[in-house]
């Protein structure tokens, strides 16, 4: 009898001790992608990390690796945001935020351009400060809005030349390996056609494998989404990466068992771990359909930041988390993974909001279900 307790004992321990081992992770697919860079002072995470997605699409489609301008597509979104802001009478979103469908609009209805044509820097900048150029943005559509006189046919070339001094003028055409190009005609060179990615979500206030507009406070363009259930959204995301296509992830990142500073994103099933869970493994909760949405109408997960899945990594007890590029740049102070963050599967289930990918890169049978 004694012998089996200290077998207990000793089995206890053991587990004990696993259960708190420090993260060791071992890449298992790695995607090709651009290196990691910071979206500075602004909240345009939308265009970094979309962009940083079609950069991937790009080098998939063509091989190219082409470090695609953020800022063009910020740009020419701007007006799109005042004209709506406008037309609401102020009873609208405008901000900084977006999302991934808005670069794909962009796209769609002004192309892409190759850094070097449009930076949206002056002079000896190297990072992006949005916050002067918002505050003024923002003062105008309201003191448009609060004119009780009417609008003056001039307010969006006015608004136009405050994105000019801050950003630059927009470009119709440039050169790129001794080639000219408009916009239009460099999206179509590289392959990018909005049209072949979709938008997918996971929430029970409508019907699933039905289409519609998620609201959300960034959604200000009314963009639709797949809706599918959030156990069949993670096997998307599994057969894409599977399969060489990278995922855009639209996540709530206020949960303190998201640390870019200690690169993981997790969601113990014992809340008295969380903290603890940034450093080492510890069990993590089973997600329902129905938790999910609990939180989302508690406001508790939220349409807080994009990032870019391009990857998968496992733990050393082979549990496997989402490789997720960041755009806060690589400060070691900052970030643990190079700019990247390891996602748990949990937190994948929980937190997300929407993701976006190539139509090619989902399961047939998903896609015959939404009649794609």
């Amino acid at each position: 009898m004694q012998k089996l307790t200290f077998l207990f004992v000793m089995l206890f321990i053991s587990v004990t001790l696993t259960a708190q081992e420090q993260y060791k992770f071992a890449d298992v697919i790695d995607i090709d992608a651009t290196p990691v860079i910071s979206q500075g002072n602004t909240g345009t995470c939308w265009s970094f990390s979309t962009s940083s997605f079609i950069e991937s699409e790009i080098i998939r489609l063509t091989g190219k690796r082409i470090d695609i301008s953020e800022m063009y597509n910020v740009r020419n979104t701007y007006p799109v945001k005042a004209d709506n802001y406008i037309m609401r009478q102020g009873k609208a979103q405008f901000s900084q935020g977006g999302l991934a469908h808005d670069v794909f609009n962009s796209v769609r209805d002004f192309g892409l351009v190759p850094i070097d044509a449009y930076s949206g820097l002056f002079g000896d900048n190297t990072k992006h400060n949005h916050a002067e150029m918002s505050a003024t943005l923002t003062a105008m559509l309201e003191g448009y809005v609060k004119n009780t006189r009417g609008l003056s046919p001039k307010w969006k070339e006015a608004f136009a030349s405050v994105l000019d001094s801050y950003l630059g003028k927009n470009i119709t055409e440039f050169t790129y390996e001794g080639k000219k190009y408009t916009p239009l005609q460099f999206a179509e060179m590289v392959k990018i056609d909005a049209d072949d990615y979709v938008h997918i979500t996971s929430f029970t206030q409508a019907p699933f494998y039905s289409e519609f507009i998620l609201n959300i406070p960034d959604n200000f363009s009314n963009g639709s989404f797949y809706n599918i259930p959030i156990n069949e959204l993670v096997e998307v995301i599994n057969h894409a990466l599977d399969n060489g296509y990278t995922v855009e992830l639209d996540c709530d990142v206020s949960e303190k068992t998201f640390s870019s500073k200690d690169g993981v994103a997790v969601m113990p099933s014992n809340p008295l771990n969380n903290l603890k869970a940034l450093h080492s493994i510890y069990p993590e909760m089973e997600v329902t359909q129905e938790y999910r949405q609990q939180e989302f109408e508690n406001f508790k997960t939220t349409d807080d930041h994009l990032m870019h899945i391009t990857g998968t990594v496992k733990d050393q007890n082979g549990n496997t988390y989402y490789k997720v590029k960041n755009s806060w740049g690589t400060d070691a102070k900052r970030t643990k993974f190079d700019g990247y963050v390891y996602f748990s599967e949990a937190y994948v289930k929980l937190k997300t909001i929407s993701i976006t990918l190539h139509k090619d890169g989902v399961p047939k049978n998903t896609l015959d279900k939404l009649g794609l």
